[in-house]
């Protein structure tokens, strides 16, 4: 569609459940305080891993948004989904009903979807057979059941999908149904990602690609982007959910606006699967396409929440990315990674950081990168190290590199 028939798109709720707090109040307090979310694992014996650490959602109850018999019947990442789509339809005040149910849609998407019900169940499978195995099995592991079960538990009856393209697929759902309102062909989306794969073969995983930080005897220390001393990311688990409306709409019921999203880039490395092209032309190419399609230019950009996964290869290339897309205005800007705090949520990570961004711009505070003691010479930008900061946020991306390639880019500004 040509420009002038392209809808606002407004961002009018939030719904957040992570490592640092089980809301978005908590999450924000949390972000702009430097709390830290990593620590031992305990939700299995980790005592024979590698990796013995991860940023666990604590204290969280799925009873709080559902019946007990239907949390049984959803595996974690689902209940995280469901869960904080709740919590931001509540956040918009945004009410589904039979008059607008089929023009309220959801795109939520996972990187892995249900990894501990599939665990669960082959080792039933081994032990006691094939006869055994649950017949939610399958319903409870696939990776769209979180978006399938927020329609189900919401009654949003319009477009419905899910993303899955690893640690991008967050970032990507939150695109597309932007797209979807931009067309016309919803008044609102529920949008977002989650993840639960703090299980045995999750960690087993990744830990064998050589992925994870191995910094055991220190959690709190052990997620540290673009510090020298990085040796890979630690896992997170989590939500995080955004309601995007249509701004006419948005403004007929008097919802309140948080930020309007503008741009959405997104390109692929088709370099290798698990790496990233050093130079970092792929990512550059998804800032600069999510700047096109906003209409924004480099010098118009106030903040970067970074992909910043605290990796070896990802930090110096995202950098790099940041300096191509951005030109000598990315040393003016101020750029952090939230991950320090939450961990890796993978296909959850760009929901939770979308919701990170929006919130800076809706307050005009920047949270840091903690763990900043020893900043990797070839990752020479402004971090905004160890403490947040107090910044007018006029515009302001966010970035998700995944698995395969996949680069986003997300751009947010001011609504006015």
């Amino acid at each position: 569609m040509t420009d002038y028939k392209r809808k606002r798109v407004v961002v009018t709720g939030v719904g957040a459940i992570t490592p640092i707090g089980n809301t978005p109040d908590e999450y924000w307090e949390g972000l702009l305080t430097g709390r830290n979310g990593i620590g031992e694992i305990s939700a299995f014996d980790a005592s024979k891993h590698n990796c013995r650490i991860a940023g666990e959602v604590k204290d969280f109850d799925p009873q709080k948004y559902m019946a007990r018999k239907e949390a049984k019947r959803m595996d974690r990442f689902s209940q995280f989904g469901v869960s904080a789509a709740k919590q931001a339809l509540a956040d918009a005040k945004l009410v589904i009903n039979e008059l607008n149910a089929e023009q309220i849609g959801v795109i939520i998407g996972s990187g892995v979807g249900g990894l501990k019900v599939m665990e669960d169940q082959q080792t039933i499978y081994l032990d006691r057979g094939p006869d055994r195995c649950s017949p939610f099995m399958i319903p409870m592991m696939i990776a769209n059941m979180a978006a399938g079960l927020t329609a189900i538990h919401t009654g949003a009856k319009g477009p419905n999908s899910c993303s899955v393209t690893a640690c991008a697929a967050g970032s990507n759902s939150i695109g597309d149904a932007f797209r979807v309102i931009q067309n016309g062909y919803a008044q609102a989306m529920i949008c977002g990602g989650c993840e639960a794969a703090i299980t045995p073969l999750g960690i087993a995983g990744f830990a064998s690609a050589r992925a994870l930080s191995t910094r055991n005897d220190d959690p709190q220390k052990a997620c540290r982007p673009f510090d020298k001393d990085r040796d890979g990311f630690v896992m997170g688990e989590g939500s995080g959910v955004l309601i995007l409306e249509e701004l006419e709409h948005a403004k007929s019921r008097g919802a309140k606006i948080y930020a309007e999203i503008v741009g959405y880039g997104m390109t692929c490395d088709a370099y290798h699967m698990t790496s990233l092209e050093p130079g970092g032309a792929g990512p550059a190419r998804a800032i600069q396409l999510a700047l096109k399609d906003g209409g924004l230019t480099a010098e118009m950009v106030s903040y970067v929440n970074a992909h910043g996964t605290s990796t070896p290869v990802n930090d110096p290339n995202e950098t790099a990315a940041i300096k191509k897309a951005l030109g000598e205005h990315a040393y003016k800007i101020a750029v952090s990674s939230t991950k320090s705090m939450t961990g890796h949520l993978l296909g959850g990570s760009g929901g939770i950081e979308a919701v990170a961004t929006v919130l800076a711009i809706a307050n005009d505070k920047v949270p840091p990168t903690i763990n900043l003691e020893n900043p990797d010479p070839e990752c020479d930008l402004d971090y905004v190290a160890n403490e947040s900061r107090a910044l007018p946020v006029e515009v302001a991306l966010s970035n998700s590199f995944g698995f395969g390639g996949h680069n986003v880019t997300l751009a947010f500004r001011k609504y006015n």
